[in-house]
């Protein structure tokens, strides 16, 4: 499984990451859950970063995922099967949530951008999220 996200500050697009996952998840919600996990690691250094350059004020985070049954675990107290190999990772995020300093939103499949870095696309689909990104062919003509 090959997970990605990029991250946006101030709507443009600043990191980008796809690697393929080096643990081996027993449900498709446990593998997202565990991308998002990272994600929310590279929010929160940026966060950081853009805090120490006094170019950001401390703001809610927003994380994006297409997995609504990733998302339910972070709302579900209750631990069960699909929770017990990621729990501390569960905790974390769970408290950024309640503190509210995170923010988690479902979005479709067809609108994901990180998609654009993980999976094989139309050229349709690829042109759209590559637009959607902000990026542009510094080789087409203008």
């Amino acid at each position: 499984l090959t997970f990605g996200y990029c991250t946006f500050v101030g709507g443009n697009l600043v990191t980008w990451r796809s690697k393929k996952q080096n643990v081996i998840a027993r449900s498709s919600a446990e593998a997202e859950y565990r991308v998002m996990v990272q994600g929310i690691y590279e929010l929160l250094w940026l966060q950081k970063l853009m805090e120490e350059l006094k170019l950001l004020e401390t703001s809610v985070l927003s994380l994006f995922c297409d997995n609504k049954a990733a998302i339910s675990i972070v709302h579900n107290p209750v631990q069960n099967d699909q929770t017990k190999y990621i729990e501390i990772d569960r905790h974390f995020i769970k408290e950024k949530v309640v503190n509210g300093s995170l923010s988690i939103s479902y979005v479709g499949s067809k609108d994901q951008l990180a998609d654009v870095f993980t999976k094989g696309l139309s050229c349709k689909g690829f042109h759209t999220l590559v637009c959607k990104l902000g990026t542009c062919n510094i080789q087409e003509p203008t």
